[in-house]
């Protein structure tokens, strides 16, 4: 069996009624704010999103409305139930989509915020959703630190049941300084191809099962999987394994264990080499965020003779505060990690550059880090 698949402007008016319709099977696939060719696609498929994932290469990811209804419920399962939800993030985007499906399957309409995102507008926004039943919200950490950064923001993100975090990893200090002041912050990890995230503060949802292959690369498996790539089976062949009898979704990040919870290490092609040894930019990016003075923080590696490529920490202050100096942030990242993952150079910047809901573009950033040191080597 085929349906259609029919492009849809990104907009929560126009995405709801289509997305119920594709849910139910009433009416075609979706694919939101896309320009994709007129096509079928199989029966069950319900939303196709187009997405360059972190190589930079277009795909369209086709999910399924079972794989879609399996992940809101494992979402609601996981938080207080269904519940009434703010849209924060773009809606041609899995996370944004996921607010509205959610919403969908919960029989309630979203609230969503102006654009572009700022504190102000997400307060009203917040005050313009229903008072009755959970609360909920989704945002990438950069939208975080901003609502943190205000008073009133932060007040309106006490009064959510769940506030999902995920899209790019935020720094555990971040977390620690949410959790300091009663914001109900929920880590998630995951991706287009698992119908958004799928493992929350660690711990898979109901029916998601990870693993780690023998390289440290993080497999997944459950529900929630993706139906595969628009047209490219070569792709297909590439990202979706078969372990031990098993359909698994091989992402192109590492992780490893601790106490049980899943720590995801970053992208295996972001590990720098310098001087002959691996640094994970995520492990050092941590100790860079905790430190005072420090909003963001990305991590990233410049061509360098000496050392192949030199570790560098592209840093943005907080509002009114000092960032640290480069010795101090050596100081710091040594102690905890030792001298070999200390950063070679620090570029401060008014704001990390970004791409999709929020994810950090470190190709970006390691251009504007050789750009800068180029005209200021330090």
């Amino acid at each position: 069996m085929i349906r259609p698949l029919r492009d849809v402007p990104a907009r929560p008016d126009l995405l709801l009624p289509a997305l119920a319709a594709a849910l139910s099977g009433n009416g075609p696939a979706v694919a939101p704010g896309s320009e994709t060719v007129s096509v079928d696609v199989g029966d069950d498929v319900a939303v196709a999103l187009r997405t360059s994932g972190s190589t930079g290469e277009p795909r369209t990811v086709l999910l399924s409305a079972s794989a879609l209804r399996a992940s809101a419920a494992a979402t609601h399962d996981r938080l207080a139930g269904p519940g009434h939800w703010l849209l924060a993030l773009p809606t041609d985007h899995v996370a944004g989509v996921q607010v509205l499906v959610r919403s969908v399957l919960a029989g309630t309409t979203p609230t969503a915020t102006a654009s572009p995102f700022r504190a102000a507008a997400f307060v009203a926004a917040v005050d313009a959703l229903p008072a009755d039943g959970p609360r909920y919200t989704s945002l990438v950490p950069t939208q975080l630190v901003r609502l943190l950064d205000d008073a009133a923001a932060t007040a309106a993100l006490r009064s959510f049941d769940g506030v999902l975090v995920g899209g790019a990893a935020a720094a555990p200090d971040l977390l620690v300084r949410a959790r300091a002041v009663d914001v109900a912050v929920v880590t998630t990890y995951g991706m287009t191809e698992t119908s958004g995230g799928c493992v929350y503060d660690g711990c898979p949802l109901d029916g998601v099962s990870v693993r780690l292959d023998d390289e440290g690369r993080i497999l997944l498996t459950g529900p929630v999987l993706a139906d595969g790539y628009l047209d490219r089976p070569d792709l297909d062949a590439e990202a979706f394994v078969q372990v031990d009898g098993v359909r698994h979704l091989r992402t192109s990040d590492l992780g490893t264990w601790s106490a049980g919870s899943l720590v995801v290490l970053g992208r295996a092609d972001d590990v720098l080499v310098s001087g002959g040894v691996k640094v994970a930019p995520a492990r050092v990016e941590a100790v860079v965020a905790s430190l005072p003075g420090v909003a963001e923080a990305c991590v990233v590696g410049v061509p360098d003779e000496e050392w192949g490529q030199a570790v560098v920490a592209v840093v943005v202050a907080r509002p009114g505060a000092r960032p640290p100096t480069l010795p101090e942030l050596r100081a710091a990242v040594s102690e905890h990690l030792g001298a070999t993952h200390a950063p070679r150079h620090l570029v401060v910047t008014d704001s990390l550059p970004v791409r999709g809901p929020g994810k950090i573009d470190r190709r970006a950033a390691t251009l504007l880090a050789t750009r800068q040191l180029e005209r200021n080597p330090t």
